[in-house]
């Protein structure tokens, strides 16, 4: 190539779009733009779903004991009115007995519930303390003060569940199934991502927690 054909294409401008014509885009900006779009449609998938996690952190309700009947359990229930508070803590009081129930993080500041108020409590009871998994108050609220059931947050499991694509565990034959092992009086504690946490009697009286996979499969875990 001469000098002076060099200098002509060194001195000609860049060739620029004309008026009302679309720039095209450069494919490595293409392929970034497809990128974040991919990172992004799960994680808005997930913040849609964040107002339905409440909705499933209770657990199925269960039939209240009388106060003075509350015996070490994994899953109990008992109704009464709020007789004093104490920060996270008040006591539940019905016609037979008093018990200290304990909310957690949820109940800091003494707001949860109010002196005087009809509650029904649902949790686990050991050491003299009723540990509330969830709160129900007299016009039917639900209030949720345990773990969260479920899936860990951010897993696609997660993600599935709460845009109502995550498969549901077919509850009566999971209990049926722990029937025909010998249990009894079955109560359902809380979800993992692929199994149940059950309550039940096995057949020398004593309660058992139980592992219940959403394909059957029923583990005992330590005696309660």
């Amino acid at each position: 190539m001469s000098n002076e054909t060099a200098n002509e294409t060194a001195n000609t401008p860049a060739a620029t779009p004309s008026q009302g014509e679309t720039p095209k885009a450069k494919p490595g900006r293409h392929r970034r733009h497809l990128f974040v779009g991919a990172i992004a449609a799960p994680l808005a998938l997930g913040a849609a779903g964040l107002s339905l996690a409440q909705t499933n952190t209770t657990t199925a309700p269960l039939t209240p004991v009388a106060v003075s009947a509350l015996a070490p359990s994994g899953a109990v229930a008992a109704k009464g009115e709020v007789a004093e508070i104490f920060g996270n803590k008040f006591v539940l009081q019905d016609g037979t007995g008093r018990a200290l129930v304990e909310t957690g993080p949820a109940g800091e500041g003494g707001t949860l519930v109010r002196k005087g108020e009809s509650l029904t409590v649902q949790g686990r009871f050991e050491n003299g303390f009723l540990h509330a998994q969830q709160i129900t108050r007299a016009d039917g609220t639900v209030v949720a003060v345990g773990p969260a059931g479920g899936p860990p947050p951010g897993r696609l499991d997660w993600v599935r569940e709460r845009v109502g694509l995550a498969t549901q565990p077919d509850t009566a034959a999971l209990t049926g199934q722990v029937q025909r092992l010998g249990y009894t009086d079955i109560r359902f504690l809380g979800r993992g991502p692929r199994h149940y946490d059950v309550v039940a009697k096995a057949q020398d009286g004593r309660e058992r927690l139980l592992h219940v996979g959403f394909d059957g499969n029923v583990r005992e875990k330590p005696a309660l």
